[in-house]
Parts: structure tokens; sequence; C-alpha cells
């Protein structure tokens, strides 16, 4: 029987205490990683998440930093360093939310915070811990993007774009990282279901439903399963690889 064993490796997972981040972070636990929950401004939930990951029989440490900051990012990474372990498996999942607008009415500060938070903390996170899995010669960076990169709907003008470019630097770390034996990918989730959903009883959407060819939106644990396939040696020959999990609501053309 194929399983997945993270034993013996360490993850570390920006926006953790968010709605995807958190199932993210059990996910790779239950696996057996050691987790770094890194967070911006919710130590609480942080600390409450720190507590359920101790009970997977792993080891997890919280840090906080700005991942748009190269000087904090340069912190966490210290910081890690130097009281836990460096991490083998990245996951870039942190976003800064704002509400969506026509480009013509869209804020020019946020456009500035999208690319920011998709592309300078890929940069951010390569230029912090590249190093270290360069000397070891093993490691796996997975950037959170999303089937909007794809649409370019009305109204997604910023995070859109954002996103575009968030696959370019995906794509360019996957080929200077390559040599290294380290795989640079990233997962595009849909539309997807999160608890926030299951409080709200809005899992079903049937105007969004009906255009998906699966016929339903797709949850966070499909989400967090894709995030555990490309951090395992299962996927040790994949990367610069943009992985739809939107039930085939967009679909990458050769």
């Amino acid at each position: 029987m194929i399983s997945i064993d993270l034993k013996n490796k360490t993850a570390l997972v920006t926006g953790a205490t968010g709605q995807l981040g958190r199932v993210m972070v059990r996910t790779l636990a239950k696996a057996g990683a050691n987790i770094i929950l890194h967070y911006h401004k919710n130590e609480i939930m942080a600390q409450k998440l720190k507590q359920e990951i101790l009970s997977y029989q792993v080891k997890c440490f919280i840090v906080q930093a700005d991942i748009c900051n190269l000087e904090s990012v340069l912190a966490m990474k210290n910081k890690i360093e130097k009281e836990f372990f460096m991490p083998d498996i990245i996951v870039n999942n942190a976003v800064i939310s704002y509400s969506w607008k026509p480009i013509l009415e869209q804020s020019i500060e946020d456009f500035d915070s999208q690319y920011q938070s998709c592309v300078l903390q890929q940069v951010c996170m390569a230029k912090a811990f590249a190093p270290a899995m360069i000397a070891k010669k093993y490691g796996r960076i997975i950037g959170i993007n999303t089937e909007c990169a794809m649409q370019c709907y009305p109204t997604q003008g910023a995070y859109a774009a954002a996103k575009r470019g968030m696959d370019g630097i995906i794509k360019v770390l996957a080929k200077e990282l390559g040599a290294y034996h380290i795989t640079v990918n990233e997962i595009a989730p849909g539309w997807t279901i999160s608890d926030r959903d299951r409080e709200n009883h809005s899992e079903v959407q049937p105007e969004s439903d009906i255009h998906i060819p699966l016929k339903r939106r797709g949850t966070d644990q499909e989400v967090a399963n894709a995030v555990l396939f490309l951090a395992s040696d299962l996927a040790s020959y994949i990367t610069g690889c943009y992985l739809p999990v939107c039930g085939g609501n967009v679909m990458p053309s050769i």
C-alpha cells in the first residue's frame, strides 16, 4: 500500500491561521510533518491551532512575520533557525484580503497589496529559505494561486494580475532551483468550501455549481490533499506545475 509519510520533515505554512491554512497544517501534521505555524495578526488562533497540532504527536512552532517585508521574513527565518528546524516544505498560502471592484474603481493601493502578498511573498520566502534547501539539496515550495488567474473575470483585476505575476515567479524559481532537487509548484483552488461556509450553510451555490464540470464546489480538505501530494516524494518529478483544484472549472491547455 502506498501512503504519504512526511516524518522527519518540517513544513512551514504562511497564513496558517486562515480558513485554508488551518486545514493544510492539520493535513501535513497528520502525515507526520513537524509544523511551523506562521501568522500575521491572529496569535490567539495560532496558539489554539498549535495545541491541536501537538495532539498529532509532531512538533509545532509559532512565528509571526509580515510576509511582504523581506526584513520581517529574514527575522522569522533567523528565529526558526535558532529555535526549531529549518523547513523542508514551504507553503506560501497567506494573502491580503480586499474588496473586488472594476479596474476603473479599484484603488492603486489594492493593486499594490495584491502584488506584495502574491508576488513579493514568493520572493521574500525564497530569499530566506531556499539557501538552506540548496545546501541540503532538497526542498518543496508550494504557492497557493487561484483559478481566477485563468478566468480574468470582471472585478478580478488586482487579484488576477498579482496571481499571474506569481505564476511567473514560480516558474522561474522552478528552473533556477531544479538543479538542487527543489521542486516549486502552485495549486489553484476554485471557490472553496471552508468552515465559514459550513457554519453559514452556504456550501451549495446552484448558480456557480452548474458551470463546474463536477457540479459542486471543492472543499478545503481537497485543496489540502493537493498540497500534501506536492509536498511528498510522490511528486518528486513534478515542478513548475500550475495545478487547478477546481472541479474542472478551468482547464490549462496544451
